[in-house]
Parts: structure tokens; sequence; C-alpha cells
């Protein structure tokens, strides 16, 4: 199993910076709470589809996420690999992006989840498993991030996009713990992790919102 390349999210990280700081004007807040060295899990809603670029661009550190196998098509799916992103299959229990996942944790790299999996509301409703898996499986704390932005105004791109050369906030909270300190990842350990991570998540959204007006 050939492991996503540090060095490629690096590459990553630096066509994020050029990409979301030509066409929009991102502010960002709270990057300092990201730790500097050792793994770390960024939790992101997910309301546009620029998002991942978005967190590539402006986290302080390079971030491997993970992307549904469906965007791995043509030539996007080995740009992809190349800048050190992680495939996953949605539909069934991949063990091969977990152990991916997990080895970027294991090295002290960063992993990055949309924890509702796909693009919505971004309001953190609804909550996969896996984040709980993770942080609880590593022992790596979670950073909770609120990227916002209005996808209704005009001059957008695409649907689905902000507009052009307009402000986007990216917001890190507060580090935190999903477990409970035993170790344990039993189904209800697990359950717990998650409703903690939900409450950690929904209270740093609206925070969020709140200092930046949106």
């Amino acid at each position: 199993m050939t492991q996503p390349s540090a060095k490629g999210a690096a590459v990553g990280r630096r066509i994020g910076i050029g990409l979301m700081y030509g066409f929009w004007k991102p502010r960002v807040l709270g990057a300092w709470r990201v730790p500097a060295t050792g793994p770390v899990i960024l939790a992101v809603n997910h309301a546009h589809n620029i998002d991942g670029p978005m967190l590539m661009g402006t986290a302080p550190r390079p971030v491997h996420f993970l992307i549904k196998k469906e965007a791995f098509v043509g030539p996007l799916g080995g740009f992809l690999e190349g800048i050190g992103q992680v495939k996953v299959d949605r539909d069934s229990t991949d063990r091969n992006a977990i152990g991916n996942a997990l080895g970027i944790l294991e090295r002290g790299g960063v992993l990055g989840i949309f924890p509702e999996g796909t693009r919505g509301e971004g309001d953190f409703a609804s909550l996969r498993a896996g984040l709980a898996y993770f942080a609880v499986r590593s022992g790596a704390p979670i950073v909770p991030v609120a990227v916002l932005g209005s996808t209704e105004r005009p001059g957008r791109l695409v649907k689905g996009l902000p507009a052009l050369r307009s402000r986007v906030d990216v917001v890190f909270g507060e580090a935190f713990e999903a477990g409970d300190g035993s170790g344990r990842r039993t189904r209800k350990a697990l359950d717990e992790a998650t409703l903690r991570i939900q409450e950690h998540l929904t209270g740093h959204l609206k925070n969020a919102r709140r200092l930046t007006g949106r």
C-alpha cells in the first residue's frame, strides 16, 4: 500500500495558496490553534465545492484530505494522488483508505475530514462515524474548522462556489480530544465520541458565525 506523500501535500498547499488568494479573499482566523507538530485532524464543515482547496491553502500545515473516489477520474485523479490526497469509497468499509489515513496520523501528519460526508448545509447536523474512529484510534486531537462564505451572490464562477474575489472566512477552533481517556474503541465508545465531537463542532460553528457576522 503506497502511503500518500507528505511532500505531495506540501506541493498541494502551495497550489492552494495561489489558487485561493488569486481568486478569492480568504480571511483566516485562529490558525495558531493548529498544533505546530504531531498528528492532528481538521474537521471541516462542507458548504462549498472549494472547501478542500481553501483549507489546503489557508491551513498552517500541509493537509491530506479524505476525498470521495468519484473525484479520482482522469487527470484529476493522478493530480489528487500526486498532492497527497486520500481516495475513499464512501459506500463500503474502505480498508485501504483507513490504513492510509491512520498512517498519516502515525507519521505526525494532518488529516482533513468533512465529517458530514457530502456538501450540504455545512452545519455539522449529521456526522459520519469515521471521524470518531480516526480520532479515538489514533489519539490525535481534532481542530474544528468553519469555512464561511456566501454562495448566493452574483458573480459566482460555478454553482456551489463563492463569488469571484469575494471574502471567505476560515475560522480554526480550539483543539479537543474526542475520546473519554479510556482508549476504548467499542461501538458505544465511538457513539459517545461522535456526540462529543458534534457538540464541539456545532459550538465552534456558532461562535465562528457570531465572530464573522456570517
